[in-house]
């Protein structure tokens, strides 16, 4: 394991300010201290020095230097992530990809763009709008597309889009000894050699560090509609995903909210859901004809599980606000309960054992007895995110917290799911690795071994 640097040389700074001119490095303690933490509840750990590379060649000449005087190197998009991912636990260099933000080209007629890693997630998109195309995953966040790639991002329209892993054609590459590689290809198909493209996808800047990704984009839907369905019970909720799901449809979008939830989001007066548990449910079609067939099959299946409320709301307005009401749950019980903190926690398993998951996640967070406690999730990938509440100036609050959840990551690998789903392996997940991938970790340390020797990707991160 390489040693921590808390500090770099004089020889590192003279070397680092010399390739990237004086205004591109510092070690100022404010810029430090915001690159210390992510959005998550770990620990913050303290870079040496911030980093401001421009192209791929100052990502090339810092890596060579930095492997081999092993000094530590993580990669910083828009902090964004909510498991620890960026945050540099072995000090060292952070790699801030602020000033590789731009979109390089767009192929309009292919259906996809190259694009620095920089570039924000929700920016990009507004700029790709002017072309008729979006990039259809969506964590919420305005994450960058750095960053969303490291951890494979997904989100609300995974359903209908896949993850990032499913839309990204090729990249651009540089590994731990300063090498410039490409993977991948514009071909939608290719059998030639080793998929490296999705090895590094969610890899999380310990095998490589990406510079430019070629990715799969969409035309914008002209048809859609979004609709909000309420039940009796959270069982007739999440059978009702099965269902839906098993009967063939394709929504784009169907997130699960329980009942305390929806209570914290009518606080805000802003949205007027009935007090049940509720999916959210969004389709996308090439005319009006299929997206009203698909709504009326979708609202047969839930009424055959106990829905006793089906709104449609045609239009983008309508849509825009039950998506804005969906990602603004974090934020409503933050707001709500100002003596709690909350560990978000990101399980998945298969969707016919979806409901078992949310009933198992149910039960750990209740047994805590503490306000804000929480669950949604994007059901149709059988994917939750219970809101884990706990004191934060108690110990034992936060262990039992931590307990809590790892009862719900056993729980999730027990019914064939994953400990992850989305938010990626960080620091929260090390300790659930070996039981989820048993011997294949160690192929996955061989594999680290072999593109980065000297340990000095992302160190203390995924093993």
């Amino acid at each position: 394991m390489i040693t921590p640097v808390q500090t770099l040389s004089d020889d590192a700074l003279q070397f680092l300010k010399q390739t990237l001119g004086d205004e591109l490095v510092t070690t100022n303690f404010s810029e430090r201290e915001y690159h210390a933490r992510d959005q998550s509840f770990h620990h913050a750990h303290m870079p040496a020095a911030v980093v401001f590379p421009e192209n791929a060649q100052h990502v090339s000449a810092i890596l060579k230097y930095a492997n081999e005087h092993l000094i530590p190197i993580t990669a910083w998009g828009a902090g964004t992530s909510i498991e620890g991912n960026p945050i540099p636990v072995a000090g060292g260099i952070v790699m801030d990809f602020l000033r590789m933000d731009k979109i390089l080209r767009v192929y309009a007629d292919d259906f996809q763009v190259d694009v620095q890693p920089g570039i924000k997630y929700k920016d990009m998109n507004a700029k790709l709008a002017s072309d008729g195309l979006f990039f259809a995953p969506d964590p919420g966040a305005n994450a960058s597309i750095g960053g969303m790639i490291a951890n494979n991002a997904a989100g609300t329209r995974t359903p209908g889009y896949g993850a990032t892993r499913d839309n990204v054609f090729r990249l651009q590459v540089v590994l731990a000894n300063g090498e410039i590689i490409h993977t991948g290809t514009r071909s939608k198909k290719t059998s030639s050699g080793y998929d490296l493209v999705h090895l590094f996808i969610g890899s999380e800047g310990t095998l490589g560090i990406v510079t430019e990704a070629t990715l799969k984009l969409h035309p914008i839907p002209e048809h859609f509609s979004a609709a909000v369905a309420s039940f009796e019970t959270v069982a007739g909720a999440t059978r009702a995903v099965s269902a839906v799901v098993g009967a063939g449809l394709k929504p784009v979008a169907l997130e699960f909210v329980d009942v305390a939830t929806v209570r914290e989001l009518n606080t805000t007066n802003e949205f007027h859901l009935r007090e049940n548990p509720t999916l959210l449910i969004e389709f996308h079609s090439a005319t009006p004809h299929a997206l009203e067939h698909e709504l009326a099959l979708a609202q047969e299946l839930c009424n055959d599980n106990g829905c006793i409320f089906f709104e449609v709301g045609v239009g983008r307005v309508e849509r825009d606000r039950l998506w804005k009401m969906r990602h603004s749950t974090y934020e409503v019980l933050v707001r709500n309960h100002p003596g709690i903190s909350f560990l978000i926690c990101d399980v998945a398993a298969p969707v016919s054992k979806y409901p078992e998951l949310v009933a198992a996640c149910e039960r750990e967070i209740n047994a805590l007895n503490l306000p804000g406690a929480s669950i949604v999730g994007h059901a149709a990938d059988g994917n939750a995110h219970p809101l884990v509440p706990y004191l934060p100036d108690d110990k034992a609050s936060h262990a039992r917290a931590l307990q809590a959840l790892g009862n719900m990551v056993r729980v999730a690998l027990s019914l064939g799911g994953t400990a992850t789903g989305e938010h990626g392996v960080g620091l929260g997940k090390i300790p659930f690795m070996r039981e989820e991938h048993g011997a294949s970790l160690d192929v996955m340390r061989a594999i680290k071994r072999t593109l980065d020797p000297n340990g000095i990707l992302n160190p203390g991160k995924m093993f």
